[in-house]
């Protein structure tokens, strides 16, 4: 086979494995917007009087995205990635299970502790973007992220249409449906997965660990790792910070529980919708450009929701909030992927999420605290400091490139 043949083929499959973890993201990714949707809702359901810890069952949901980070990272380093992302699928099936005998039971914490169960089957999830990148020619890992990405826009309609048909599945018991067909979700991605063909030196064997890895604490000091986890927190943070809020903050207003989940699902397409070019814009554009577009994006949210608290201002800023998003999160993850070698990328990718959904998590447990203490107003407003702070972080990185181009 010719070298030309070699690399056409290489392509071929770098878009057959970016293509099939799309449709598994697409099917598995949709257990978080039902998770999140419902989770402060479920919470109020399942609370007393005192509302304050609504939100803490999104909260342990991303505190399980953060904390099975590096034990994703390694799992499917030790059975590859088609056994370890089909283990991700059974850990997620195991967390809609509990959430829905937690509704059943009712016990507030152990539905919490559900949410966490299905944020550890999602840390496997967020490990697709990483493995469509290394499965994939360099010219082509951008567009392998946004391909991955962009299966999130069928998880933006399936999740919280699924919420809207089986919420009142189990009547009395409301919301045990939508965490009931977790399973069903789980079952389907699990076939999904059970396609991939990925060579083992393509999930990091022996002979390409002990190559050239440099130790951890060497990659993550880099000016470009760290304006880029700077960022990719910031704008992953205050996503998660106004969206839990959100359909708090619509429901608190006198709108219905549809209106809030439809929010959700406009919200969700906005982040992943712009997928299918993210990755051409940053090829064409450079990462950094894009991530500091998707931070004006957030601004414009929270100026947005300021303005007012109309269906169509919460809807709006909503949209806003997940295009700022994948701007921001889509070019800063580019960044990251491209400051480590094939040797380093296990450790490097556990430590990037686990840092990352750990800042998430506690965003998103402030968001109710937040909330309940000065309101949607002041939710917002936190969006201009956090903002700036990530513009300071490009800024630097700008500075630190130019003196050494000099």
């Amino acid at each position: 086979m010719t070298a030309a043949a070699v690399v056409a083929e290489a392509g071929r499959e770098a878009r057959r494995t970016a293509l099939l973890l799309a449709a598994a993201q697409a099917i598995i990714g949709s257990a978080a917007p039902i998770a999140i949707s419902l989770g402060a809702l479920a919470g109020q359901y399942l609370l007393g009087p005192d509302k304050s810890l609504a939100t803490a069952p999104v909260t342990g949901f991303n505190i399980g995205v953060a904390l099975g980070a590096l034990p994703a990272a390694a799992i499917i380093r030790q059975l590859g990635q088609r056994g370890g992302f089909m283990t991700g699928t059974i850990v997620t099936a195991l967390g809609g299970l509990v959430a829905t005998l937690a509704l059943f039971n009712p016990s507030f914490w152990l539905f919490a502790f559900g949410l966490l169960v299905i944020g550890v089957g999602g840390a496997f999830v967020q490990q697709f973007r990483f493995a469509a990148a290394d499965n994939a020619p360099p010219e082509f890992k951008a567009r392998a992220i946004s391909f991955v990405l962009a299966g999130g826009i069928v998880t933006a309609i399936l999740g919280p249409q699924i919420v809207i048909f089986t919420r009142e599945s189990f009547a009395p018991v409301t919301f045990a449906g939508s965490f009931a067909s977790i399973l069903v979700l789980s079952a389907v991605g699990a076939v999904i997965l059970s396609f991939l063909r990925i060579a083992p030196k393509a999930v990091g064997g022996a002979a390409v660990e002990d190559s050239d890895a440099r130790p951890l604490s060497e990659i993550v000091t880099q000016p470009r790792f760290v304006a880029a986890l700077f960022c990719v927190v910031g704008s992953y943070a205050l996503m998660s910070f106004v969206m839990t809020g959100a359909p708090l903050a619509m429901v608190g207003c006198g709108l219905s529980t549809d209106d809030a989940t439809l929010g959700i699902s406009w919200h969700v397409m906005a982040m992943f919708g712009p997928s299918f070019f993210t990755g051409s814009l940053i090829h064409r554009f450079g990462a950094e450009r894009i991530v500091a577009a998707g931070l004006v994006l957030l601004i414009g949210c929270a100026a947005v929701a300021l303005s007012g608290l109309a269906l169509w201002q919460f809807w709006t800023a909503l949209i806003l909030l997940g295009l700022g998003w994948n701007f921001g999160f889509i070019g800063a993850t580019s960044m990251v992927a491209a400051s480590y070698r094939p040797s380093e990328k296990s450790k490097v990718q556990g430590f990037h999420d686990f840092v990352l959904f750990g800042s998430v998590a506690f965003a998103s447990l402030m968001s109710g605290a937040v909330y309940n203490a000065w309101g949607w107003t002041m939710l917002n407003w936190l969006v201009f400091p956090v903002c700036a702070l990530c513009f300071v972080a490009l800024g630097a990185l700008k500075v630190t490139s130019l003196r050494a181009a000099n």
